[in-house]
């Protein structure tokens, strides 16, 4: 997720491009760039770091410049660097991107066939590339575009500069969101509002397959998806809108924690997208041969905290999959208890930021006694990322709240590519399976979708849950350490007691918390163990314990539980992928009720780079 801003209109450019990218460094922050057009040419000038390194480069008396393009950038492809921040710029063509090119790879190999000499290591670089291509084969402007864009698979937002276009500029929407704003003579685009307000309340939201011109003289639309090139009312797309700058940061939601349990859909989208297709080519990517392949006969997954709860899912779909042995460790457990890591063993780190102290010492105690090392990570260029032998990169972007949401969601998905990948590789799957499980994958960040719609359902649960002083968290299987996670969200932004639990468990103990009103939240989906956690319901309730269950199948437990909280079915081993989205609700909302700051809870950190 990246931030991007283009402005065409009254000769201040640089200072809107500049204040603009600093109101979308939420969106990204480890480099930043503009292009301007300043008449006899384009100026690039870009930079590794924050808003203010770019500033420092900028030369003071640029002059007037009435026309340019910005980024800010969360690395998803190459390292963090100037040379592969954004703008990229090609042979006269600037373009910004905020989004993944899916089949970058494909159209890199086909380019440098052609002779092309690729600058960057990232997927957008093939975008001017390409556009270059088609207008030295004689193209327009504007056609060299949108044949450029027949060939892009992914989701993108593009801003795109063309030295030849001296009076226009270019916005391209494709799964990535984008805005234009319209002024007395002025004309933007951003990714989001919170760049624009300053200058404008008046704004089109692209919608996708919407292609963009921005003139001197207006804004034109047209759609270019069916294999159409169809003219859009603009007029009919203008929209008012009056939002605090702080609001508009966070999209209209009250918390970013909210927003990014909205952005979850998007977030394992990205995730599986670059890979579901052929998750063989994840194995090339991540330089795992086939020979090691065979060697392999155990993973040491490690991780702290909610990356903690993803590995403990993990571990149920890759022995499901692929049938290798997983021991899953908390970080800071594993480091001194002087593991034994045996040949064949293939190491693995989770971590959102890459940064967490206790995961890189397990990660180089791995590494020091011979095992391959492998980090799932959200954060390009980070420690993690630079010191393990491969990486599998989540497609989060960067994570605001403390509470993680998007970035575990994020993580399950990766696990479950990885495990497919595995399972294939081990020769365990059927053809028939691999093909069931491509595509029930393809299906989560729907379900993810459908399973959102029970926001104001869970919200009119919390508001008779606030005064609960203790919570149990229950589930069975794969689905135990969705409770954990659950029980975790609660702790984390209520300041609540709350414990999870296996739901087999409950009479060894956890079963003496329960009393008149004490609530207990089951993940409740039907699968095979779904008739005992059943027979555990049925314990909770004799006590006079309140139930809230979570399930695909409602009418099962409506007779049984206080509260139902309704989500779609899934595959079981993706199944909790759906079902801990509304336990970050319902942790989400009793915490607004009872007046706690759900985005920097007391005590915590985002990232937890000190033992």
């Amino acid at each position: 997720m990246c931030g991007i801003v283009g402005y065409m209109g009254k000769e201040r450019a640089v200072d809107v491009l500049i204040e603009g990218l600093k109101r979308l460094e939420y969106r990204g922050y480890d480099s930043a760039g503009i292009a301007i057009q300043n008449g006899s040419g384009i100026e690039l000038y870009k930079t590794k770091g924050k808003i203010r390194d770019l500033e420092t480069i900028i030369p003071a008396g640029i002059g007037s410049v009435s026309k340019g393009i910005g980024h800010t950038r969360w690395a998803t492809h190459g390292a963090p660097s100037t040379r592969n921040a954004h703008p990229h710029y090609i042979d006269g063509v600037a373009v910004v991107h905020n989004g993944i090119i899916e089949n970058y790879r494909e159209i890199r190999s086909f380019l440098e066939k052609e002779g092309v000499r690729f600058l960057s290591d990232t997927d957008t670089e093939v975008v001017p590339h390409l556009i270059s291509y088609y207008l030295k084969q004689g193209y327009e402007d504007k056609q060299a575009i949108l044949r450029t864009l027949t060939h892009l698979r992914g989701s993108y937002a593009l801003g795109i500069m063309i030295e030849s276009s001296q009076d226009r500029l270019y916005a391209v929407r494709n799964g990535s969101p984008l805005v234009v704003g319209l002024s007395e003579e002025e004309y933007f685009f951003a990714s989001d509002i919170p760049a624009l307000l300053p200058y404008t309340r008046r704004f089109i939201f692209l919608e996708d397959c919407h292609f963009c011109s921005i003139g001197s003289g207006g804004v034109e639309i047209e759609y270019i998806g069916d294999g159409l090139c169809k003219k859009v009312d603009v007029e009919g797309l203008i929209k008012e809108i009056d939002w605090s700058p702080s609001m508009a940061e966070k999209g209209g939601y009250e918390h970013f924690m909210l927003k990014e349990i909205y952005e979850q859909p998007r977030a394992v989208r990205d995730t599986i997208n670059e890979w579901i297709d052929d998750p063989l080519k994840l194995l090339e990517e991540l330089g795992i041969t086939t020979k090691q392949m065979l060697e392999f006969n155990r993973l040491h997954i490690v991780a702290c905290g909610t990356s903690y709860h993803a590995a403990l899912v993990g571990r149920y779909i890759i022995e499901k999959l692929s049938r290798i042995p997983v021991d899953v460790d908390i970080a800071s457990e594993y480091r001194y208890r002087e593991p034994i890591i045996e040949r064949g063993t293939l190491f693995i780190s989770i971590t959102q930021s890459g940064e967490t102290a206790d995961t890189l010492a397990a990660q180089r105690e791995a590494k020091a006694h011979g095992a391959r090392t492998l980090t799932i990570c959200n954060v390009v260029g980070s420690t993690a990322s630079r010191e393990a032998d491969s990486v599998l990169y989540t497609r989060a972007g960067p994570e605001i709240g403390v509470a993680s949401t998007k970035a575990f969601t994020a993580q399950l998905a990766a696990l479950a590519l990885l495990g497919v990948a595995l399972g294939i590789k081990k020769k365990r799957l059927t053809n028939g399976e691999v093909s069931t499980l491509k595509l029930q994958l393809k299906k989560v960040p729907e379900l993810i979708e459908r399973a959102l719609k029970a926001d104001e359902t869970i919200k009119e649960i919390s508001r008779s849950l606030t005064y609960a002083r203790d919570f149990l968290y229950l589930g069975r299987g794969i689905n135990f350490p969705i409770a954990l996670e659950g029980a975790l969200k609660l702790k984390e932004i209520s300041y609540i007691h709350a414990e999870g639990y296996p739901a087999g468990e409950m009479k060894h103990g956890p079963i003496a918390l329960v009393e008149e009103g004490v609530p207990s939240v089951f993940v409740a989906p039907v699968d095979e163990l779904f008739s005992k956690t059943l027979s555990n319901m049925e314990e909770v309730k004799a006590r006079g314990g309140r139930i809230i269950a979570v399930t695909d199948e409602p009418q099962y437990v409506e007779d049984k539980v206080d509260d139902v909280i309704a989500v779609p079915s899934a595959h079981p081993l993706f199944a909790p992928i759906v079902h801990v989205v509304p336990l970050q609700l319902l942790a989400y909302h009793i915490a607004v009720m009872r007046g706690c700051n759900v985005d920097q809870p007391r005590n915590l950190a985002k990232s937890v780079t000190v033992e």
